[in-house]
């Protein structure tokens, strides 16, 4: 064989290998919160270690991850908002949703508390009295599953805080992680995920004061993007990443998170979880 024959064969060889280890790959558009909560950190390495399958999570917020999806730039969307996801399916940019898990929303903020909502079990009247009392608020206000979430709660609450965007209320632009150091920065008020809470670090001043309302809970879904839409989407290896989360084993592995004795996610795929 000559010189040439052996290069042939030598790309041939690294085309084969890097197809190979394509095919075993997958890009998962995420919200930040799975990453900010230590989950991916806690069920990707087992998800490997049973398929071989790597996961490259994209951590951003809701909106942008299913605009990524929509170019086709994933191959699964794991995101929580539902009306977006379903939408996503209804447009064909997905395959099917499905539910995954959950966890819920609370509301964090300054001791000294000026709105008094502490302990306040209907988050409406809560964002009623922090409006009123003009304490200052960051939010992420970046279309994201917690910024949509927190529209809804403050339309519940008959408030519309954007007139106010720059004074009391924050707009951050930011994921649940950065928003959370601006909130604990200026002493505000906020919306975060219960799992980001828990495993944030810098929380300053704030502790938790509202929760347990139930248009605080917080659904994960699933979709793996349409390969009919988007040809070159590694639908085998997405699917198995899906099948796997919401099959037995990886709700286990959802639900066996913890920090200090506390899940930060409720296993949801199947009717007995």
């Amino acid at each position: 064989m000559g010189v040439t024959g052996v290069v042939v064969l030598v790309l041939c060889l690294l085309a084969s290998t890097a197809g190979a280890d394509a095919a075993k790959t997958i890009v998962v558009a995420s919200t930040t919160s799975t990453v900010n909560s230590g989950l991916f950190d806690h069920i990707l390495p087992i998800f490997h270690e049973r398929t071989g399958i790597v996961v490259k999570p994209l951590a951003v917020g809701t909106g942008q991850a299913i605009r990524i999806a929509r170019r086709g730039d994933a191959d699964v969307l794991f995101v929580h908002d539902r009306q977006s996801e379903e939408t996503f399916v209804a447009e064909g940019f997905g395959v099917e949703r499905h539910e995954v898990m959950y966890n819920d929303f609370v509301i964090v903020g300054p001791s000294a508390d000026p709105a008094r909502v502490g302990g306040v079990s209907d988050v409406a009247l809560a964002l009623e009295q922090i409006a009123r009392a003009r304490a200052p608020f960051a939010s992420r206000g970046d279309d994201s599953g917690t910024h949509k979430a927190e529209l809804r709660l403050w339309k519940a609450a008959g408030v519309d805080p954007h007139p106010d965007s720059g004074t009391w209320y924050r707009e951050t632009g930011s994921g649940q992680g950065a928003t959370l150091n601006v909130a604990a920065g200026m002493s505000a008020y906020m919306l975060s995920d219960r799992g980001t809470w828990l495993n944030f670090k810098n929380r300053r001043d704030l502790r938790l004061l509202v929760e347990a309302d139930a248009r605080l809970r917080n659904v994960y879904g699933l979709v793996l993007v349409n390969p009919k839409r988007h040809p070159h989407v590694n639908a085998g290896a997405g699917q198995v990443f899906i099948d796997w989360l919401i099959s037995e084993e990886g709700q286990e592995a959802i639900g066996s998170l913890e920090l200090n004795g506390e899940s930060l996610f409720t296993p949801s795929a199947r009717p007995e979880s």
